[in-house]
């Protein structure tokens, strides 16, 4: 059994099973096929969230949401997905090496050069690396951004989250400007093949979809969500084109809703529940910390599973330390 102070990890240097006490993951930490397709099923969504998903929908726009880290930027692409039944969200996490050639494709030449030289029985045409259409389909895949342009088969529109976009090269948020107004895109490698050529390839999410003359073109725009943190100004032709919503952090009222949301107390740890949502609100509104909502629902994962924070110093102060902090 695990020590009654909820150490898994005793640091003791003698190998035991204490691994099988471990308790099941907070929601937001599971990782299962089940648990990633209910993501965003226990967002609480405000007025202004919502009167702006709508707006984007109505109006085909992409959604540029700002707030600051923890706000549920994120977390409202997967609610949105969640209840209008639009399947899982396409992910393109950006960094400051992220090209828009890196969201609509990925051509594998290398690897397909290389299939072909070792393949045998084939003419001189395809040991060049040139081959035929459909050869070099199968070394094509859509990326998040390509997949949301492609559409599904259920003709509803594909939700895809461009995520803290403002990490991005400066020139990446112009470089958007075409897709969204255009909503198609030109696969090159494809394209050379002929206006008429078919080639199956393969979506973000790893389903065999056919493009023909190598474009791309949507038929129902995506609902697309672009985060940032708030860390530099996007141009006016880029915003123009976009919805802007801001995310403010939530109050008590609505931390308290959320941590209900995510987790059930036992009446036996509401009281330290309560403390540790109004020391949060103490910290981050009236001392300034930058502090993450994920950041108290850690918190108070920890006590609902028995770890007495006010009792640990070190790991309260880890657990709630200020995003602001140095390292």
């Amino acid at each position: 059994m695990s020590q009654s102070d909820g150490r898994i990890f005793l640091g003791s240097g003698n190998p035991h099973d204490q691994i099988d006490d471990l308790p099941p993951p907070p929601p937001w930490r599971d990782f299962g096929r089940d648990a990633r397709a209910h993501k965003g099923k226990t967002y609480l969504a405000g007025k202004r969230e919502v009167e702006l998903v709508n707006a984007a929908l109505y109006l085909r726009r992409p959604l540029l949401i700002t707030g600051r880290p923890g706000v549920g930027k994120t977390s409202l692409a997967h609610a949105v997905a969640w209840e209008l039944k639009l399947g899982e969200v396409l992910t393109w996490p950006i960094n400051t090496r992220s090209t828009l050639q890196q969201g609509l494709y990925d051509y594998d030449a290398i690897g397909r050069v290389r299939d072909a030289s070792v393949q045998s029985g084939l003419d001189q045409r395809e040991r060049d690396g040139e081959g035929t259409i459909l050869d070099m389909g199968s070394y094509i895949r859509l990326g998040p951004l390509g997949t949301a342009l492609l559409g599904g088969e259920s003709g509803r529109p594909r939700v895809v989250l461009i995520d803290e976009i403002d990490k991005g090269d400066v020139d990446l948020p112009n470089d958007l400007l075409n897709a969204f107004e255009e909503g198609e895109f030109e696969i090159r490698e494809l394209a050379r093949a002929g206006a008429n050529r078919e080639a199956v390839v393969s979506t973000h999410d790893r389903v065999k979809a056919k493009v023909v003359g190598g474009k791309v073109s949507c038929n129902v725009f995506p609902l697309v969500f672009l985060t940032s943190n708030g860390e530099r100004e996007f141009p006016p032709a880029f915003l123009r084109r976009c919805l802007r919503l801001d995310i403010d952090p939530p109050g008590e009222g609505e931390l308290t809703a959320i941590v209900r949301s995510h987790l059930s107390a036992e009446p036996r740890y509401e009281a330290a529940v309560t403390g540790l949502i109004a020391e949060f609100v103490k910290q981050r509104d009236k001392q300034s910390k930058m502090l993450a909502t994920d950041q108290l629902l850690n918190a108070i994962f920890l006590t609902v599973q028995g770890i007495d924070l006010t009792a640990r110093e070190t790991l309260h102060e880890a657990v709630m330390r200020a995003l602001d902090e140095g390292n």
